[in-house]
């Protein structure tokens, strides 16, 4: 489908690029931002970008709608490519264990070993799609083929925070506890959501691209103290 535009009230307009989860599709849409970005209109409070779509938020006594529209317009047809907004992350993971309860199971539902399904995963680079379902919380993507499953067919009441899970061709990490239904893995001491870090609380954007790294038990508590104790700068988890 062509790009096509939709207005959400008198605030905000949403470029819409397609109807379904497509790394094309959520490749157009952070080519779209940028290039927004780079239009420098005066008036623009909120950018969101989606796997297919990107919503922007303005005020309309200081931004016409209509010139917002053809920026939005010009914006799409923007050449998808590497974001220069765009930020690698390596992030360390502990796995199995009560740090990832379902590590085993999906080792058996996909007749790999438990070592395998660690490895195919942290050689998988993964786009973060978007933010969302909670403050921080990052939709992954994508797996490969076979380490694809469905989510629980009962969900957890209570995910630990930090937990590293997978479910259909996605991953997320869970920066608070929560309810959940995906497989967990791992954990990670990484802390993607930091109230106290007004500039940028989330660690991760839509359009960045992660990368685990396994870890021991021990290295997992040394970190997991030194992020508590803010003795590590959230830039030392960015791929060198």
């Amino acid at each position: 489908m062509n790009p096509r535009i939709l207005a959400l009230g008198d605030g905000a307009l949403t470029l819409e690029f397609g109807d379904r989860i497509d790394p094309a599709f959520n490749a157009k849409v952070m080519a779209a931002r940028d290039a927004l970005a780079a239009l420098k209109l005066d008036g623009i409070s909120d950018v969101v970008p989606t796997y297919r779509s990107l919503t922007v938020h303005f005020d309309p006594l200081r931004l016409d709608r209509d010139t917002l529209t053809q920026g939005l317009l010009e914006a799409a047809q923007a050449t998808a490519q590497k974001s220069a907004l765009a930020t690698r992350w390596l992030i360390p993971v502990v796995f199995g264990g009560e740090y990832g309860p379902d590590l085993a199971a999906v080792a058996r539902a996909t007749g790999r070993s438990e070592a395998a399904v660690i490895e195919a995963l942290c050689a998988s680079e993964l786009r973060v799609f978007l933010i969302g379902f909670l403050p921080g919380f990052p939709y992954l993507g994508e797996l490969p083929e076979w380490l694809r499953l469905p989510r629980l067919a009962t969900p957890r009441a209570a995910v630990p925070a930090n937990s590293l899970a997978i479910a259909g061709a996605q991953a997320a990490v869970y920066p608070w506890q929560s309810p959940g239904g995906w497989h967990l893995l791992g954990r990670t001491p990484v802390r993607l959501f930091d109230v106290a870090d007004v500039a940028r609380p989330a660690l991760l954007a839509s359009g960045d691209t992660v990368r685990f790294t396994p870890i021991g038990h021990d290295e997992f508590e040394r970190l997991a103290t030194a992020v508590a104790t803010r003795a590590i700068d959230p830039v030392e988890w960015q791929a060198k």
